[in-house]
């Protein structure tokens, strides 16, 4: 187990942002949030990550605030296609997540956990994915959203080739909820079809980004993060057949087993979802 950190968490104040800032205190860490809005005090600076000198100069140190960071979360971004145009989603998230990698790298931090999405996997799979459950081996973009997170992959990638005790961890999250009213839609056919049926409670997402900070190792590692089970009441072998009819099964399913396969997240990190919709 990691001892006490200082961690950065940017985006601090959206959903996955407070549920992990409020996780990483819980586990006895120094949080300080990194965003455009938020609440003032000791633990919070707003900073335009979109300008790289201030991305640099919040991560070197910030008065009255902290003298560096041991650790970085990175959670901003345009969080879906369709807020803004296509080109903006995609220059804006690609900008930011280079100036917090980059960044990062300058000021000497060398473990990064950041968000990275079920839309560099190939959602919304109009294309039928290659094999179900569906594991981080399958990398595929089919909007510009994605297209950003396939390219921070990558990135990402590269960046910790340049030092040998860079580490980054990319956890593709799938839908994060924070409530469940749309489950009552659970038994029908089409719900969560361009999801593969996944959902991850936003508490659950937090745990994983722990986890990650806990066994981080030199090198870049892709989790995928989602629940246990599907966030349907329809079997998944037959959510399967239905949806996407010839893709082959890796494995026998369980009854309501995640097509979204977490079972690296599981080896690797111990990560064992606590809130399923079924349970609420």
């Amino acid at each position: 187990m990691i001892g006490r950190m200082r961690i950065a968490v940017t985006g601090s104040n959206g959903k996955v942002g407070r549920a992990a800032v409020a996780r990483l205190l819980a586990d006895g860490h120094d949080v300080i949030g990194f965003d455009l809005d938020g609440t003032r005090g000791a633990g919070f600076t707003r900073v335009e990550l979109s300008d790289y000198g201030q991305t640099l100069d919040a991560l070197l140190g910030v008065t009255a605030r902290h003298d560096g960071v041991d650790a970085l979360v990175h959670l901003a971004a345009i969080p879906v296609n369709g807020l803004v145009p296509d080109a903006t989603t995609f220059h804006h998230n690609m900008a930011v997540s280079f100036n917090v990698f980059h960044g990062a790298h300058r000021a000497g931090i060398r473990t990064i956990v950041y968000a990275s999405s079920i839309n560099a996997m190939g959602y919304p799979f109009d294309e039928p994915p290659p094999y179900l459950p569906l594991d981080e081996e399958h990398t595929a973009a089919n909007n510009t959203y994605g297209l950003g997170k396939v390219l921070e992959e990558a990135m990402a990638g590269q960046l910790v080739r340049w030092d040998p005790a860079f580490s980054i961890t990319a956890l593709r999250f799938t839908n994060v909820v924070d409530e469940y009213s749309s489950f009552a839609r659970a038994g029908e056919l089409d719900y969560r079809r361009d999801l593969l049926g996944s959902y991850v409670d936003v508490r659950d997402a937090a745990l994983a980004i722990s986890l990650a900070l806990d066994r981080a190792s030199p090198g870049f590692e892709v989790y995928n993060v989602a629940a246990s089970d599907t966030g349907l009441t329809i079997p998944s072998a037959q959510l399967a057949a239905a949806w996407f009819p010839g893709v082959p099964l890796r494995k026998e399913l369980g009854e309501f087993e995640t097509l979204l396969s977490i079972d690296k997240a599981a080896d690797r990190l111990g990560y064992v979802p606590r809130h399923l919709w079924r349970e609420n």
